[in-house]
């Protein structure tokens, strides 16, 4: 198509449309703080900038997940340090129940303090957290052990799975952050079986027998060192989760400022180029109002 204008009146309007280009770049710099509002305003920025702001999605997510899980880990060591102390408690009750003085009365005594303590410890063994049972491994909708005294086997078998879950740290690497009731309370091998071990004395003290009581002592009495280092491995957790969260959240804080030298608007710029073509397209257009506007009847004259 052939243009009507002149080669100076198509050079204004283009001139025009650059100035107003630079003012609508420079509003929008303005309205959003962001200097890359779409792909065009810097191809060369685009990966960069879709990579970093994947990274900082990615730690955000991973600093939420371990904020959850030092929420469940802090109480499992709470709950644990509890225990230590119920256990703690169980060992002194059977040294009063294994004494020479203690009469059938008071070995039933003790026998019934001892059956809270089992309660208690099952409790502690069925501890929830936001809808998980933190010590029943994988199997986290339903508590691991149910309890009836009136039992001959008060404590029912395992009802969880095997611990596998692995949390990851904005390092990258991964990490157990959880024990099984079985393996903390239950130990299938009964070797270091708390329950059996509290329950045995237990039953032994209700039929005033000696020689079980004797046979029951030694295993209440280790059941306390076994616990603690229960205890610890969750302690340790909680160390490595500290460790990794603080690693997340200086990361964070590195991805956040790198993003923001990729996108962000400098507003002084923006700002006076905005003022800027305010001034040109302003000078333009008095320019223009001062060109002689000539037909070709004023040649006719």
């Amino acid at each position: 198509m052939i243009s009507s204008l002149d080669a100076s009146a198509l050079g204004f309007l283009n001139g025009m449309a650059q100035i107003q280009q630079r003012a609508q770049v420079a509003q929008q710099q303005m309205t959003t703080g962001l200097k890359i509002n779409a792909v065009s305003d810097a191809p060369d920025q685009i990966s960069a900038l879709y990579e970093t702001r994947s990274q900082l999605a990615q730690t955000q997510q991973i600093d939420t997940n371990l904020s959850r899980v030092t929420s469940e880990v802090n109480t499992a060591e709470t709950t644990l340090s509890s225990a230590v102390t119920l256990v703690e408690r169980a060992q002194t009750l059977a040294s009063q129940g294994d004494t020479g003085t203690a009469t059938a009365s008071t070995r039933q005594d003790i026998a019934g303090e001892l059956g809270g303590i089992l309660q208690q410890l099952v409790s502690a063994a069925n501890t929830n957290v936001a809808g998980r049972f933190i010590f029943a491994g994988d199997s986290d909708q339903q508590p691991p052990y149910t309890i009836d005294l009136a039992q001959a086997s008060p404590i029912s078998a395992y009802q969880g799975s095997a611990a596998t879950r692995q949390i990851q740290g904005a390092d990258g690497s991964t990490f157990a952050v959880a024990q099984t009731a079985q393996t903390i309370f239950d130990d299938p091998t009964g070797q270091q079986n708390i329950f059996s071990s509290i329950n045995n004395l237990r039953v032994a003290l209700l039929n005033n027998d000696q020689a079980a009581i004797d046979a029951a002592m030694p295993s209440v009495q280790s059941a306390g060192t076994y616990l603690n280092q229960q205890l610890a491995f969750y302690g340790n957790v909680q160390d490595r989760l500290a460790s990794e969260t603080d690693f997340g959240a200086n990361y964070e804080t590195q991805l956040k400022t790198q993003l923001s030298g990729i996108e962000d608007a400098d507003l002084a710029q923006a700002i006076t180029e905005m003022q800027q073509a305010q001034t040109q397209q302003t000078a333009a257009l008095a320019a223009r109002a001062q060109l002689p506007k000539t037909s070709l009847f004023d040649f006719l004259g």
